[in-house]
């Protein structure tokens, strides 16, 4: 079921502050980074010059209700929520569910492939990107535009449309990507 509430390109939330975040998140040592991704769910071919820490995610691919944590958020929750629940102020939804949490580094000269989120469980919440590094040679594309994120600020994106990243810089960039929707605008079954 496709959501009719996401945006159709992309859509600035507005600013979110992740200063209480960046320190931390850019001290996850690389070893760390390797443990967390070796079994993530997301292992997809688009993401090879990707890898994950991954908080929270869908238990089946084709359902966004039923999702499930990582013994990794127990940790990391604290800090990170505060900025979620931050960057999904303008929905105004009461009772809104984060159905997908992760850390997202995407390797310094490194790209994601151009590709749709197929998946069932993708096409009903919104998805949501706050860059946590970034530089002026990172570029995200949604079709038909290319898009540069800015560390601060948080970013819908139509992941119903073929979109990729491209990152032709010297230093890794690292997003904060979760999932969000109104339970209320489910379908009634």
């Amino acid at each position: 079921m496709v959501n009719p509430f996401k945006t159709k390109g992309v859509k600035e939330l507005g600013a979110v502050d992740v200063s209480s975040i960046i320190k931390d998140i850019l001290e996850i040592q690389e070893s760390k980074w390797d443990e967390e991704n070796k079994d993530k769910p997301n292992n997809f071919y688009e993401f090879k010059h990707t890898k994950h820490i991954v908080f929270k995610f869908v238990n089946d691919f084709q359902d966004c209700t039923k999702s499930y944590e990582f013994p990794i958020w127990e940790s990391w929750k604290d800090r990170i929520q505060p900025v979620l629940d931050k960057a999904v102020q303008p929905y105004g939804y009461k009772g809104g569910v984060f159905s997908r949490i992760m850390l997202a580094k995407l390797t310094a000269g490194g790209m994601i492939k151009a590709h749709v989120d197929g998946n069932g469980a993708a096409t009903f919440p919104h998805k949501i990107h706050i860059p946590i590094s970034t530089n002026d040679k990172v570029s995200f594309f949604v079709n038909p535009k290319l898009y540069h994120f800015d560390i601060g600020f948080a970013y819908e994106v139509n992941n119903l449309t073929v979109h990729y990243a491209e990152n032709q810089g010297t230093e890794d960039r690292i997003h904060l990507i979760f999932e969000y929707f109104n339970p209320e605008h489910l379908p009634q079954k």
